[in-house]
């Protein structure tokens, strides 16, 4: 708990200076609790690399995009591309933030999808952007998930695939983070 303490206050100073006022910055921490709520009911361990997603997601938009809207944050740290027990209902998220957030998560397709480049390119571009954070931050963590091993090569070629001309065509600064993971996750392919 005390981690998740600790991310809600980095993700407050950084919306802080991000330029969101102090109404949407609370916001945000009512967010990060409810994308919380399902990894501190199934997580026993804090280090868990799921266990922060959320909080890293939205702080990868601050970090690597600078200036985004509350939505895109939401969106970031509510949307789970990797597991389905983490994720909160749209019935949840329209009941706690409301229905454009829900539907603007909605939108954003899962990997696996037949049709992943075209979603991906239909998406609005700060929505765009808070599906790019979010799974980079769980390509990021894939090596520390035991559990995914089996997973690892259709993820890199996803990533080659999809999300890196995606991340091109998108954001100069995620687009080098994307090309730089798939640079070193090769490696561990290679053993």
């Amino acid at each position: 708990m005390e981690r998740a303490a600790l991310m809600a206050a980095s993700l407050s100073a950084a919306a802080r200076g991000a330029g969101l006022c102090e109404a949407e910055t609370e916001a945000l921490g009512r967010v990060f609790s409810l994308a919380m709520q399902p990894r501190l009911s199934a997580l026993s361990d804090d280090h868990h690399p799921a266990y922060l997603h959320p909080g890293r997601s939205a702080l990868v938009l601050v970090h690597d995009v600078g200036s985004v809207g509350a939505v895109a944050l939401s969106a970031a740290m509510l949307h789970e591309s990797t597991d389905e027990r983490f994720r909160v209902s749209s019935d949840e998220v329209t009941a706690a933030v409301g229905s454009s957030t829900a539907e603007a998560i909605e939108a954003i397709p899962l990997p696996g999808d037949e049709r992943l480049m075209e979603r991906l390119l239909s998406l609005p571009p700060e929505i765009a952007l808070a599906a790019l954070a979010e799974r980079l931050d769980h390509l990021r963590h894939l090596h520390l998930r035991p559990d995914l091993t089996d997973s690892w090569a259709e993820a890199y070629d996803e990533v080659v695939r999809d999300w890196l001309p995606f991340s091109d065509r998108t954001h100069p600064t995620l687009a080098r983070r994307y090309a730089h993971w798939t640079r070193t996750f090769v490696k561990r392919l290679e053993r």
